[in-house]
C-alpha cells in the first residue's frame, strides 16, 4: 500500500515521503523584487519537507502584481535566489521556483514601471488589491498583441533558465488561481478572436507554448506545471465547456513529458479522477480545506502521488516530525501572513523549543 512515508521521485529527484510544500505568497521580498536575506531561512527552515514550491515569483515587470513579491529576472534576483537554494540544498532539502505572471492581477502602484497590466483583453477582475496607498480598485488591464505573447513566453523561458543559474532544482508554472495562463484559459477574462481565443485549443494554446518553450529551455525533467480547474479565484469564470478544456489541456501537457502536475482542487472529483486517469506522470494535489486526519487520503487512494501543504508547512518548520509523532501543531497567525520582518516568517518554533504559537 502506498502511504505518505513511501519514497517517490520527481524528474531526477529522489524523495523519501510524499508531501511537499505548496506555494504560498508571502510578501517580503524588497522593493526591486529582489528577495530578502530571511527567505534562505524561511525555506531551509522547512526542507523537510522534501520539496519546497516557492512563493510566486514574477518573470518580468509586467508579471508582478503584488508588492513585495520576489522576481526571477535580474542578477539580483539570481544572487538572492542562490542563497535560497543553496540552504535549502545544504538542509537536506529541494527547491522548485514557481514562476507567477499575474495578468490583470496588479496594480500600476505596485510594479517598478507603474505601467498599465497586460491581459488576454481588457477585462478588469472586479477586485480590489492592496498597495502602499491603500486597498484600490485593480483597474482595466491593457491586451497583449501577437508579439507581446511570444516575448511574454520569451519571459518565462528566460526566468525559468536564471532560476536554474539559481541553484533551483527546477520551476513550477502557474497557470492557475486567476493569474495570467489561467487568464487565457478563461472565457470571462479572454474574449479575444485570434488563435488565442474562442475554441478550447486555441484558450490553451497559451499554457500549452509557455510550457513547451521552459521544458525546452531547461529540461523538461525540471519543469512542473500548477492546474486550478473550476477554480474561482480573481474574478474568474472558465465557462461550460471547462471540464472539455482541462481534459483536452492535460491530455496536450502529458505530450511534454514534464517532472509534474500539481492541481489545486476546487471540488470536482469526477474531474480529477479523469485526469489522474489522463497523466502518468507525478500528479501533485493540493486540497485547501482538508482535516488533518485526512492528510494520506489521495495517496493512498491513487489519486495524487504527492500531497502538498500549505498553512501547516508555514506554522510549522518541521511538520513532517510533529505529523510523525502526533505532536501539536503551531496555531498559524493570520496577522503576519503578508506584513514583512521575521514575525510570522522565520520565528515559528521548532519542537525542541518554546510552547508552540498559540498554545
Amino acid at each position: 500500500m502506498t502511504t505518505l512515508w513511501t519514497p517517490t521521485k520527481i524528474g531526477s529527484i529522489q524523495l523519501s515521503h510524499r508531501l511537499a510544500m505548496a506555494p504560498m505568497t508571502r510578501s517580503r521580498a524588497q522593493a526591486d523584487g529582489t528577495p530578502s536575506p530571511l527567505a534562505a531561512t524561511y525555506y531551509a527552515q522547512r526542507a523537510s519537507l522534501g520539496l519546497l514550491i516557492s512563493e510566486g515569483t514574477q518573470p518580468s515587470a509586467d508579471g508582478q502584481g503584488y508588492l513585495h513579491s520576489p522576481g526571477i529576472h535580474t542578477p539580483e534576483h539570481i544572487t538572492a535566489w542562490r542563497e535560497v537554494s543553496t540552504a535549502v540544498h545544504t538542509a537536506g532539502g529541494h527547491l522548485f521556483i514557481q514562476i507567477m505572471h499575474v495578468g490583470r492581477m496588479s496594480h500600476p502602484d505596485n510594479t517598478p514601471h507603474h505601467r498599465q497590466a497586460v491581459a488576454p483583453s481588457p477585462l478588469a477582475p472586479n477586485e480590489k488589491m492592496f498597495t502602499l496607498q491603500g486597498l484600490q480598485e485593480i483597474p482595466s488591464p491593457r491586451a497583449l498583441n501577437t508579439s507581446e505573447i511570444s516575448a511574454t513566453i520569451e519571459d518565462y523561458a528566460r526566468a525559468a533558465a536564471m532560476a536554474i543559474e539559481a541553484g533551483a532544482d527546477g520551476v513550477e508554472i502557474h497557470a492557475a488561481n486567476g493569474y495570467l495562463i489561467h487568464q487565457f484559459l478563461a472565457k470571462s477574462a479572454n474574449q479575444r478572436n485570434d488563435i488565442y481565443g474562442g475554441s478550447i485549443e486555441n484558450r490553451s494554446r497559451f499554457a500549452l507554448q509557455v510550457a513547451a518553450a521552459v521544458a525546452t529551455r531547461i529540461g523538461a525533467r525540471r519543469t512542473g506545471i500548477r492546474l486550478s480547474p473550476g477554480a474561482t479565484l480573481g474574478g474568474i469564470q472558465e465557462g461550460a465547456d471547462y471540464e472539455s478544456l482541462y481534459r483536452y489541456l492535460v491530455a496536450e501537457l502529458a505530450k511534454l513529458d514534464l517532472a509534474y502536475l500539481h492541481l489545486t482542487h476546487a471540488g470536482n472529483e469526477s474531474l480529477l479522477r479523469e485526469l489522474r486517469k489522463e497523466w502518468s506522470k507525478p500528479l501533485l494535489l493540493n486540497r485547501g480545506n482538508r482535516p488533518l486526519e485526512a492528510l494520506g487520503a489521495d495517496v493512498q487512494a491513487g489519486l495524487a502521488d504527492i500531497e502538498t501543504v500549505g498553512r501547516w508547512a508555514l506554522a510549522n518548520p518541521d511538520f513532517i516530525e510533529r505529523l510523525k509523532t502526533g505532536a501539536p501543531l503551531n496555531t498559524m497567525d493570520p496577522a503576519t501572513l503578508y506584513a514583512g520582518g521575521s514575525a510570522g516568517y522565520t520565528d515559528y518554533p521548532f519542537l525542541w523549543e518554546v510552547a508552540p504559537v498559540g498554545a
